[in-house]
């Protein structure tokens, strides 16, 4: 069942994915060759509840960590771990998600690790922010979710990558995950139909060869079937009841 938001639901929507990119920008400077996944879980944990607000991951379906971090091939869902040590040339999604006063607010970024010398890295990662953009713009009242998958997936496949398939946007509100489900795939004109007080997020995740994961022994940790890279960039979205489309963790 798809819960429509109330104004004023937006609105405090807004201030919880506000925090996630308050958070987002305050560990760039920390993602840097040598320091592990587990230390930016760390400061991302103790961050967020100084701002009087939870991390939404941390014990979510027993997640065990504050916050995602995916280096390289992992494609989501990747547990922080002091065995975790960031390499210069890496490529790292921190995926973050706060709860503030009873609110979700969903966010992630791919950043680079030190200098990157494979320029298909950085062909990637752009790729990926695109592929986000490029979803964005096909949201308007009345559209269907096939309109943001079709302009994801043929962004990505133009440039030589893919599109994940088995992982997927999702309504969010008072609850983490809720519907309806955006892929970041599909056919224009099919799906769906969103429309004025929906919230969601929109989060394709590229990878560099084929869109197949798998997921590894701890249950959690999804990675490219074929080794190759995998990045990825997500906002959340809100149709607002006054018809205009509002990013709300710009």
């Amino acid at each position: 069942m798809i819960i429509l938001k109330s104004d004023g639901e937006i609105k405090k929507i807004k201030a919880s994915c506000q925090l996630a990119a308050k958070v987002l920008n305050m560990i760039e400077p920390y993602v840097v060759p040598g320091r592990t996944t587990i230390e930016l879980n760390d400061i991302c944990h103790e961050f967020i509840i100084r701002q009087k607000a939870i991390p939404a991951p941390l014990n979510y379906r027993g997640f065990p960590k504050s916050i995602c971090t995916s280096v390289n091939e992992v494609v989501c869902h990747g547990i922080p771990s002091a065995k975790d040590r960031l390499k210069d040339g890496d490529i790292v999604n921190v995926d973050v998600t706060t709860i503030f006063e009873g609110y979700h607010g969903d966010s992630s970024r791919t950043f680079f690790v030190g200098q990157i010398r494979n320029p298909l890295a950085v062909k990637l990662v752009e790729c990926a922010r695109e592929c986000l953009e490029r979803g964005i713009l096909a949201v308007r009242p009345g559209c269907r979710v096939g309109d943001i998958g079709a302009a994801v997936e043929e962004y990505a496949r133009s440039q030589g990558f893919t599109a994940v398939q088995e992982y997927v946007g999702h309504g969010i509100g008072k609850s983490f995950h809720e519907d309806p489900q955006i892929p970041h795939f599909g056919l224009r004109g099919q799906g769906t139909r969103l429309d004025k007080g929906m919230v969601f997020t929109i989060e394709p995740m590229i990878n560099e060869g084929h869109w197949r994961t798998k997921t590894l022994k701890d249950g959690w940790t999804a990675v490219t079937q074929d080794g190759s890279l995998s990045a990825q960039f997500e906002h959340t979205i809100a149709i607002r009841n006054d018809g205009i489309v509002e990013v709300l963790s710009r």
